[in-house]
């Protein structure tokens, strides 16, 4: 009897041994990965992506909501992995062990690198919580908003628009500069929570619903430290300003002008013999603008199908920096992701509203990026759209594109 217990007892402490030997793993595993970046304050913004395999090189689809963002360059050395995200020069870098990544996000600014603490799970495909406890409210449909800066000194209008199903929300914000992009959470009880990260913008929003009409305690969490405070009162009416109203020329004005270096360093101006008797769309963009990124797959695509139509198109950049080489690398990551075929020119002016409308002086003001400038085939200026409404907008997304494409070709119609 002894015997028997003591070979029992000896094979488990074999048994044991030889499992923690097992070596551990440095394999991104193919799956649903849950990712979350912390904030200076601690909270944590949450988002999934879904790990695939390709030729035994791995990549990844971030997921937000229906949007799934691609990256594909990928480096894995020993225990170590480095993710460079495809647009808004950014990466995380971080070591890689048995189904987890631990490391930071490295977002780089004109002058210093921003980082986030960032760690990862693999078979994780839930996001906000494992377990989510029953809903008691409801934020379907739309709600007018107003976030208040930290300090308290800038409030920014907005209006929500969520579809709820059961606990799950998507939704966005809209602004009078762009949408928030594609949220993504939950309501557990009477709390909402939405998160979305883009390689630009990691956002997180929390509030408290009060009888499916108000949401109070509502916290904007932005990046490493932004904090901003919102309340949003239901509203089937809500609305913003159009789009077309807040950006336009200075009395006497009626054209534009400008030269700027395209990225091959050949100068090109409005004036230029490709450009006349053309109807011509000017993009005022950044490559490090979510925004953009949306209007730039539509103008892309919008392009293929106006060019031989008498429509030309060309992105003016406003950088994070004046470095001519760095500002045309990320501008090249753009143009590459989305196989523009117009001209996208540097301008050598940075992302700084200010700095921006020095660029063009005959303008009342740059408050957006990206803004869209029109121009008919005599050279005057006819539109002005300021912002961008991408496709996490649904329905205002076909409203623009129905709307920007009757534009176009009326003016195409023009003698």
């Amino acid at each position: 009897m002894k015997k028997s217990i003591y070979l029992s007892c000896l094979f488990l402490i074999i048994s044991i041994l030889f499992f923690s030997c097992d070596p551990p793993s440095y394999q991104l595993s193919d799956g649903m990965w849950r990712g979350s970046l912390i904030t200076e304050s601690g909270a944590e913004i949450p988002f999934n992506f879904e790990v695939n395999d390709s030729l035994g090189k791995p990549y990844l689809d971030i997921i937000n909501s229906t949007d799934r963002f691609r990256v594909n360059e990928i480096t894995i050395e020993g225990d170590s992995i480095h993710i460079q995200m495809p647009l808004f020069d950014s990466e995380i870098a971080g070591t890689l062990r048995d189904g987890k990544i631990n490391g930071v996000w490295i977002k780089h600014l004109a002058d210093k690198d921003q980082t986030m603490t960032f760690y990862a799970q693999a078979n994780a495909p839930w996001r906000i919580k494992e377990k989510v406890k029953k809903p008691t409210a409801n934020v379907n449909g739309k709600w007018m908003t107003s976030f208040i800066s930290g300090d308290g000194k800038d409030t920014t209008i907005a209006v929500g628009e969520f579809h709820q199903d059961k606990s799950r929300v998507t939704g966005t914000f809209l602004t009078t500069t762009g949408d928030y992009r594609f949220l993504d959470g939950i309501i557990e009880g009477n709390h909402l929570s939405l998160s979305t990260f883009d390689g630009s913008h990691a956002f997180l929003f929390t509030a408290d619903i009060a009888g499916d009409s108000l949401l109070k305690n509502g916290k904007f969490y932005a990046g490493f430290s932004s904090i901003d405070d919102f309340t949003a009162k239901k509203d089937a009416n809500a609305k913003l300003p159009d789009a077309y109203s807040l950006t336009f020329l200075k009395k006497g004005d009626n054209k534009i002008s400008f030269t700027f270096p395209d990225l091959n360093h050949q100068m090109v101006s409005l004036s230029d013999a490709k450009f006349k008797n053309k109807v011509v769309i000017i993009q005022m963009l950044g490559s490090w603008c979510p925004n953009c990124m949306d209007e730039t797959a539509y103008l892309s695509k919008f392009y293929n199908q106006y060019k031989d139509k008498g429509v030309e198109i060309v992105g003016l950049a406003y950088e994070i920096t004046k470095d001519f080489d760095r500002s045309k690398k990320n501008i090249e990551r753009l143009k590459n992701r989305f196989d523009v075929q117009y001209p996208l020119l540097i301008t050598g002016y940075t992302n700084n509203r200010d700095d921006a409308l020095k660029s063009l002086p005959m303008l009342n003001r740059v408050i957006a990026f990206p803004t869209m400038i029109i121009i008919d085939k005599k050279g005057d200026v006819r539109k002005i759209h300021t912002g961008f409404s991408g496709p996490g907008t649904g329905k205002h997304y076909i409203e623009f594109g129905n709307e920007f494409e009757k534009l176009i070709n009326d003016l195409i119609a023009e003698k």
